[in-house]
């Protein structure tokens, strides 16, 4: 799979008169390397060129979960005392590479490192790789399908505990803290970002901060979480209200849910991605609760959480099969509450899949 996409990368670069690639985006790195790595300040990037095989720059101390991961083309290794970019001017000096352009990650590369490159191939011209990069990683694979759909399973297997963890006395944090624990017993060593348990008045906040704070019969629960499985991302979003719900709310909730579900119904190919915000913001607007829903219907999802495509109302791109995204509509009134929907979907020949199955009709959690 990975020699499939590094070809498929390798015929552009010589199309585009490119010298070669410099990918260093965790995300991008891992997609044609099956490495995934933080690496804070130090560099970890891969060098793409048209007729050379690869190279992956890396701190030495990585240079075994380079190997366990199936990297086995060149690694320029590195120890903390060296000079990474002397390193890589040598290697790039006995390459006597050809091509007038060197690609790289204009929305991603520090402005130091761009740079250092500029240092090393002073006769190139930066070009962007960035659309070329998205555009591969658009349309997901069997194989990284497969992932997906397990990696789902697990964001609802979350929300599940949450939900039963549910108790006067308990905070947010508790809550946080007992579906955090039971993922790593799956074996879960990270989230997608940071997990959302947000009651009350929090809920009124899209990326609120879960805190200390007691949860409260009449309130509503927003959960929003998400798991890093095998390099691909999961993300799901549950509301649920605790002991009892005001004829408000429950309109809130009944809005949110409608607009969710006519959303759904346009997910299918050919459908204007534009279109899917502009349904869901009808169906919250004409319930008079517009202004409460500040943000786009959805995001692309894979080796990132958030990636393209962007389902925002002036998206013009049409759906293809095997786009992954989430469809989220929320409302969040400032002393009520919150509630937010979110599931992921994938664009199927026959219209699409939720891969996030856990229930999604208005639970009242006594």
């Amino acid at each position: 799979m990975i020699e499939q996409r590094l070809l498929h990368l390798q015929k552009w670069l010589r199309e585009e008169d490119i010298s070669y690639a410099f990918i260093q985006g965790q995300a991008n790195v891992f997609y044609f390397s099956g490495f995934r790595c933080h690496p804070y300040e130090r560099i970890v990037s891969l060098l793409v060129f048209p007729d050379h095989e690869p190279c992956l720059v890396c701190p030495n101390m990585e240079k075994a979960l380079v190997h366990q991961a199936g990297w086995s083309s060149d690694i320029i290794g590195y120890s903390d005392h060296e000079d990474p970019w002397e390193l890589l001017s040598q290697y790039l000096s006995s390459l006597h590479l050809q091509g007038t352009n060197l690609a790289i990650e204009k929305e991603a590369l520090f402005y130091a490192r761009a740079e250092q490159l500029q240092k090393l191939s002073p006769d190139l011209s930066f070009v962007s790789i960035d659309a070329k990069l998205m555009e591969q990683r658009l349309i997901k694979s069997e194989a990284e399908i497969s992932i997906l759909r397990e990696a789902a399973k697990l964001a609802d297997f979350g929300v599940e505990v949450g939900v039963h963890a549910l108790q006067t006395g308990r905070t947010e944090m508790d809550i946080l803290a007992l579906i955090e624990y039971e993922l790593k017993r799956k074996g879960i060593t990270e989230m997608s970002f940071g997990t959302l348990v947000l009651s009350g008045e929090q809920s009124a906040n899209p990326h609120g901060s879960p805190s200390m704070k007691q949860i409260h019969p009449g309130e509503f629960v927003l959960f929003d979480l998400g798991v890093v499985l095998e390099g691909y991302c999961s993300d799901i979003t549950r509301t649920v209200a605790f002991c009892d719900i005001s004829e408000e709310q429950r309109n809130i909730y009944d809005t949110v849910l409608q607009a969710q579900l006519k959303t759904l119904d346009l997910c299918k190919k050919g459908t204007v991605l534009g279109d899917l915000d502009k349904t869901a913001r009808k169906v919250i607007t004409d319930a008079g609760y517009g202004k409460f829903f500040p943000h786009r219907i959805g995001h692309g999802l894979g080796s990132e959480v958030h990636e393209l495509p962007s389902l925002n109302e002036k998206n013009k791109e049409q759906l293809k099969v095997g786009m992954t995204f989430t469809i989220e509509p929320g409302i969040y009134v400032p002393n009520v509450g919150g509630v937010r929907i979110e599931d992921e979907v994938l664009i199927t020949d026959q219209g699409y899949e939720c891969l996030t199955t856990y229930p999604k009709e208005l639970q009242i959690i006594k």
